[in-house]
């Protein structure tokens, strides 16, 4: 009885372990992206997101001569080229969304003024599991310790299947298109040779034609 309420000590303290593993290898610690933005010109960063997928982004400008003096302008699309968010002469701010389509999502930034000197940009860009308020989760269907590890695996876990089955779905319609274009080309290598064929026939009749009426042979 000992041994077996042992065995089950340990296997509780290898599944929060494996909890806390899983949790953090799915999850890695968010860190923010510094660019330097120029005086002209746009500077742009894109991430290819599936489709409903949340978005969180925070952002704000440091420059050399102190914190948050120079405003940019920022500008969010969707792969269509829909704006999702648009926001001028800001030297901070957050956007927040759910992608309604998969593909590359791109955020440009760009000084509002050329008088302007260079600016960092500091740009904490999360999706998904890592934008999501594990705090609220917990609050809201009143769990902690291991019960809330438990959550955190199970939502990630979901995700990362999410994830496959979007990867999978990708793939194979890259799959289709590479078929595709494969037998275009092998069509259009046909009616190539067939075309060259029936030239070559049609000049050797020509020839052939006018080496008799000549009375060449």
């Amino acid at each position: 009885m000992a041994r077996s309420t042992m065995d089950l000590g340990t296997g509780v303290s290898l599944l929060v372990l494996l909890c806390f593993t899983t949790h953090f290898w799915v999850l890695p610690l968010a860190e923010a992206v510094w660019f330097t933005l120029p005086t002209t010109g746009t500077k742009c960063l894109s991430e290819e997101i599936q489709k409903n997928v949340v978005v969180l982004g925070d952002y704000y400008v440091v420059t050399e001569e102190g914190p948050q003096l120079n405003t940019v302008s920022v500008k969010v699309t969707s792969p269509y080229g829909n704006s999702l968010y648009h926001n001028e002469n800001a030297t901070q701010g957050q956007f927040a969304f759910t992608t309604e389509e998969s593909g590359n999502y791109v955020a440009c930034f760009w000084l509002d003024s050329k008088h302007q000197a260079e600016a960092t940009i500091s740009l904490d860009w999360k999706t998904g599991i890592a934008a999501k308020d594990w705090e609220s989760v917990a609050k809201k269907e009143k769990i902690e310790g291991v019960e809330f590890e438990l959550k955190k695996l199970e939502i990630s876990v979901q995700a990362i299947h999410n994830y496959l089955v979007y990867l999978k779905d990708k793939e194979a319609g890259m799959r289709a298109v590479s078929e595709k274009t494969n037998g275009r080309v092998a069509w259009y290598s046909i009616m190539s040779i067939s075309i060259c064929i029936l030239v070559s026939l049609l000049q050797v009749w020509y020839l052939k034609r006018y080496f008799l009426k000549k009375k060449l042979i």
